[in-house]
Parts: C-alpha cells; sequence; structure tokens
C-alpha cells in the first residue's frame, strides 16, 4: 500500500510540474512574440528617423544596463517594462544596421532572408526540443565556453578587420544562438533551472536577435556586399 501511495503521490507531483512547464512556456512565448513585434516597431522607428550607428559603449551600456535591469526586477511587473524597454532598445540599435542594408541592390531580399531563415530556425529547434522531450541541459557548458571563443574572436576582428574572421565569428554566433535556443527551451519544458517566464523570454530574445544578425552578416558576406 505504501508503494502504490508513494507511486501515486510521484504521479501527481508529475502532473503539477508538468502543468507548470506548461504555463512557463505559454507565457514565454506570448512575451517573446509582444516583444518581437515591438522590438520590429522600434526597429522601424530608428530607421525613419535615420539613426547613425550607436557609439560602441552607448550599446553596451544600455544593452547590459536593462538587462541588468530585467534581471533584477523579473519577479515583480516592473520586470515587463524593464523587458520591453530592453527589446525596445535592442530593435532600436538594429534600425542603423537595416538601413545600411536597405542601400545595397539586394539588401531588401537579403533581409527578409535572414529573418526568414531566423523564424525557421527558431521553429524547428523549439520543436525539436518539446517533441522529443531530450534533456538539452548538457549544453550549458557547451555556451559557456562557446560564449568566452566568441568574445575573443570579436576583439580580434575588431583589431584586425579580417574579413574571413568575421564569416567565421558570424556562423559561431549561428551555432552558439541555436544552442541557447534549445538550452533555454529543455530548461523550461524539464523545469531543470528556467521558471521564470520573463527572464526565458530576454534569453530566447537575445538568441533570437544574434541568430538574425549573424545569419544577416553571413549572407552578405557571402553575396559580396
Amino acid at each position: 500500500m505504501a508503494f502504490n501511495d508513494s507511486n501515486l503521490a510521484r504521479a501527481q507531483t508529475t502532473t503539477v510540474s508538468g502543468a507548470s512547464a506548461n504555463k512557463v512556456l505559454r507565457n514565454t512565448y506570448a512575451l517573446l512574440a509582444m516583444t518581437l513585434l515591438f522590438s520590429a516597431v522600434m526597429a522601424g522607428v530608428s530607421v525613419a528617423m535615420g539613426i547613425q550607428q550607436l557609439n560602441i559603449f552607448v550599446f553596451f551600456i544600455g544593452a547590459y544596463g536593462l538587462m541588468f535591469l530585467v534581471h533584477k526586477t523579473a519577479n515583480s511587473a516592473a520586470g515587463l517594462l524593464a523587458t520591453f524597454a530592453f527589446t525596445g532598445f535592442m530593435g532600436f540599435t538594429l534600425g542603423p544596421i537595416i538601413s545600411a542594408y536597405l542601400t545595397l541592390p539586394n539588401g531588401g531580399a537579403l533581409i527578409m532572408n535572414a529573418l526568414a531563415m531566423t523564424g525557421l530556425t527558431f521553429i524547428g529547434l523549439s520543436a525539436v526540443a518539446l517533441t522529443t522531450k531530450k534533456d538539452f541541459s548538457f549544453l550549458g557548458n557547451f555556451l559557456l565556453a562557446g560564449a568566452i571563443v566568441l568574445v575573443l574572436a570579436m576583439v580580434a576582428g575588431l583589431i584586425f578587420n579580417i574579413p574571413a574572421l568575421s564569416l567565421m565569428v558570424s556562423a559561431g554566433f549561428v551555432l552558439f544562438a541555436s544552442a541557447a535556443i534549445l538550452y533555454q527551451t529543455s530548461e523550461i519544458v524539464h523545469r531543470a533551472g528556467e521558471t521564470n517566464y520573463i527572464l526565458a523570454t530576454v534569453t530566447l530574445y537575445v538568441s533570437i536577435y544574434n541568430l538574425f544578425i549573424s545569419l544577416l552578416s553571413i549572407l552578405g558576406i557571402m553575396s559580396n556586399d
């Protein structure tokens, strides 16, 4: 009887855990959709205003400052406002990049191709994590090592300005962002580490942002633009 009670309790715990994970997942995707739309609007505003490329220090202060604010307020209603502030700022910084590509003969096509590839990649990777139920927590160490390598490669790219190195960095960011999407989605599904949908949304947003920028860069390099 004790054995049966134990099994029943374990099943009930699993059911509750699964329901909670599904709730986090729904909230994450809903907020992600809204922040992506808001980010796109802010990018359009930036293009319309003719904003020039931001100073690198202004970008880092704004991006990391707002990301820090998101993490500090993630467990309160203010976290939602901080999330939209962060994603809106990131979308605004896309304006100068999009404007630069739009000046190219096939710039519009490059942007649309990058958007389509980003969307399909995100949907495909999310589907893999959700349908297979595989635990991708092992990617945590890869993401940590990858972040260090990519930062060093970016610094080298800024110093030496080698096109081949830029292509490698962009390809590296594509792999890094893809792994981050798998890892974050798996964390929600298995409740291994992420139960806050605001933090999950920001992680997925940053992955999608990096994926789009990297794919756009690769397409530009491959088309000699």
